[in-house]
């Protein structure tokens, strides 16, 4: 390995060990606890470090949304080739964040997170870029379904609105599952998931 190559591992070395820090802080204090010397000293690196490839604490939290987003985007896309229905594919997608909130927990809680709270936490500018990268994801949705209209496998006069609704209602129904031992009781929440699923994309099958 040549010098160039192992300054560059260094690097993307650093910025890893800068987000594993302020992911683990994230979900044990929140946004507003968290300060660049904190993640700091979770990462054991000086504060003059995380400067060199933060500007601040947004932009490693930016980071964070979109390197989840990313990991979700690939999923979401590698379904939209497969050669398959428009309507299984659209459960596949459903099955894929599913998948991606149990096994990508961090990941998943990071998007929740911001896209629960009532409070805008990035600039304008910032804010476009998390925007974009969410956007990706419904396009590929919509393309999706715009695939099944033409098709004949969906009636649907609004393919944009129903991709919102789509990824919408799936990551509502996620978070029933802290509900799997009181109000779900003797449900299987995976299986509700499914159901539900199944029920909205038959809402607009002819």
């Amino acid at each position: 390995m040549g010098v160039k190559e192992r300054r560059a591992l260094e690097k993307q070395m650093r910025r890893n060990q800068i987000l594993d820090a302020a992911r683990k802080l994230l979900i044990s204090q929140g946004l507003e606890n968290i300060s660049i010397s904190k993640i700091s000293r979770e990462a054991q690196l000086g504060v003059g470090t995380i400067y060199f490839y933060y500007k601040n604490k947004e932009e490693i939290f930016i980071a964070l949304q979109e390197e989840g987003l990313g990991f979700l985007f690939s999923a979401i896309q590698q379904i939209k080739r497969k050669q398959l229905n428009p309507a299984e594919k659209l459960k596949e997608v459903a099955t894929a964040y599913y998948n991606f909130s149990q096994n990508q927990q961090e990941y998943f809680n990071i998007i929740n997170y911001f896209l629960s709270s009532p409070r805008i936490f990035f600039q304008e500018e910032q804010k476009k870029l998390i925007d974009m990268s969410g956007n990706k994801i419904l396009m590929v949705i919509e393309t999706i379904l715009l695939e099944g209209v033409e098709e004949g496998f969906f009636l649907e006069e609004d393919p944009r609105k129903f991709s919102i609704l789509f990824w919408g209602t799936i990551h509502g129904l996620i978070h029933f599952k802290k509900l799997e031992h009181t109000t779900l009781q003797n449900e299987n929440h995976q299986l509700v998931y499914k159901y539900s699923v199944d029920k909205l994309i038959q809402s607009i099958q002819p």
